[in-house]
């Protein structure tokens, strides 16, 4: 079989690529298996020269330009967010060159020992299944300090973007990493189980769907191997009263369609204070119309085509049934006429709890407004999801900041900016949104044996 590269600007089909076979599978096992066991004994100080020679080939202006037109081209992120995404790659591979040394530092502990402490050392080969919506950033958000902490890394990337996931193997390979210390393996959804069951494979995370996330963590589980998961997410936007209504609806606007509305922590539902609804529904529908919409590949395009026909037709099928429901759309609405899988930025308000517009996730530029009576009510809408990803949180009231920060459930909360990762701070989710970290110095010590030592 081939693994194919579709342009979702055009529907057109790029390039294939043959999916690897059982043969080629085992050889690339066998070979992160014998990389790990010398590449564990190098020293952060050799790794971290080998991660800033990865960031300073991200920082090429020729290398960023080809890559984030290979992503552009694969799943339509508008050119300027595909540059962007490069160079957050680079900070996240400096970040960690300069700083696993002292994250991964032995911890002394006081006991009766004459000399106790914590001890972190690689657990082995790590199985990364990668999502498409961000195919650098969020390979190189697990592999900077994946191969900071001396483990190894198998990659096996959405099937829609196998150039990017061949590049970013190149670009390892090409900052001087050993041989097997980041392989891509271009296989479909169904090797996976079979990779994962491998006994030289230690490990395993996810990003993508719910779905997905429950069949890799229950064969993880039944074989006893470490996961961590970042799932799906309807992240709350709330803005009460006293918030700068300028800013909270030009970032609003921005937080709904970045990445064409293809964001995990992209915010969903917009919680407005009823007394402020009215004139944020006004100003919001407008700068919604206002977006330019077309070829990704023009630096001037704010929102580019959906990442796949079946993306463009489930959102779709999503709006319908909403509207059906009861739902009233206040712009857009619609898929976008002719070639490529574009989807018009909608506004969809009075909006029925058993729609899929509050019931679900929505992958595309479609924000769901809600009114809040109070703030009580404004954290009970929040809440009422099965995810827990991010939130942001929109006032200028000491007491309200602190109850958004305490009874919000989200493994992140912003208040007065927009939810996004940071290589400084912690990222991941609750609820059905997953489990683990990654980036920060909780980051790094999810794949990593925290060994207790402890001398007489």
């Amino acid at each position: 079989m081939s693994i194919a590269s579709i342009n979702p600007a055009t529907g057109e089909t790029v390039k294939t690529f043959p999916e690897h076979t059982d043969s080629e599978i085992q050889d690339r096992l066998a070979q992160a298996a014998s990389t790990f066991s010398e590449f564990r004994r190098t020293s952060f100080d050799q790794r971290a020269e080998l991660m800033f020679s990865a960031a300073e080939i991200l920082e090429d202006p020729d290398k960023k330009k080809l890559l984030s037109v290979m992503m552009t081209t694969e799943m339509g992120k508008p050119i300027k967010a595909a540059i962007a995404e490069v160079e957050k790659c680079a900070w996240v591979c400096r970040y960690y060159a300069e700083n696993a040394k002292r994250f991964l530092a032995d911890e002394v502990v006081e006991t009766n020992a004459s000399h106790s402490y914590v001890h972190y050392q690689p657990l082995g080969p790590v199985l990364a299944v990668m999502p498409w919506n961000f195919p650098f950033w969020q390979v190189f958000r697990f592999a900077a300090p994946a191969l900071m902490a001396g483990n190894v890394a198998l990659l096996k990337h959405a099937s829609n973007v196998p150039g990017c996931a061949v590049a970013i193997e190149e670009v390892f390979h090409d900052a001087g990493f050993p041989k097997g210390a980041f392989q891509t393996l271009l296989i479909g959804s169904s090797a996976v189980e079979r990779v994962l069951e491998d006994e030289r494979v230690k490990a395993v995370t996810l990003t993508g769907s719910e779905p997905a996330g429950r069949q890799v963590a229950g064969t993880a589980g039944r074989l006893i191997k470490k996961t961590v998961l970042e799932l799906g997410g309807s992240d709350p936007f709330i803005v009460m009263p006293s918030a700068d209504l300028d800013q909270a609806v030009t970032t609003g606007v921005t937080a709904r369609t970045i990445n064409n509305g293809q964001s995990c922590i992209a915010a969903k539902r917009f919680i407005v204070a009823e007394e402020i609804a009215g004139e944020f529904e006004h100003r919001f529908v407008k700068e919604m119309e206002a977006l330019i919409v077309g070829n990704p590949l023009d630096d001037t395009v704010q929102v580019g085509p959906l990442a796949t026909a079946q993306i463009l037709d489930d959102l779709e099928a999503q709006v319908s049934k909403s509207v059906e429901l009861g739902a009233r759309v206040l712009t857009g609405g619609k898929r976008l006429d002719g070639d490529g899988f574009y989807y018009a930025p909608t506004v969809l308000t009075d909006i029925p709890e058993s729609s899929p517009a509050y019931q679900e996730e929505l992958f595309g530029p479609v924000a769901s407004l809600f009114r809040a009576r109070d703030l009580d009510h404004a954290i009970e809408i929040a809440n009422g999801t099965t995810f827990g990803l991010g939130a942001s949180a929109w006032t200028i009231d000491i007491e309200e900041q602190a109850r958004f920060t305490e009874d919000l459930e989200a493994g992140a909360v912003f208040i007065n900016g927009m939810v996004a990762s940071d290589p400084r701070l912690p990222f991941g989710g609750i609820k059905r949104s997953g489990y683990g970290r990654e980036l920060g110095a909780h980051g790094i010590r999810e794949f990593v044996n925290i060994k207790t030592i402890w001398v007489k």
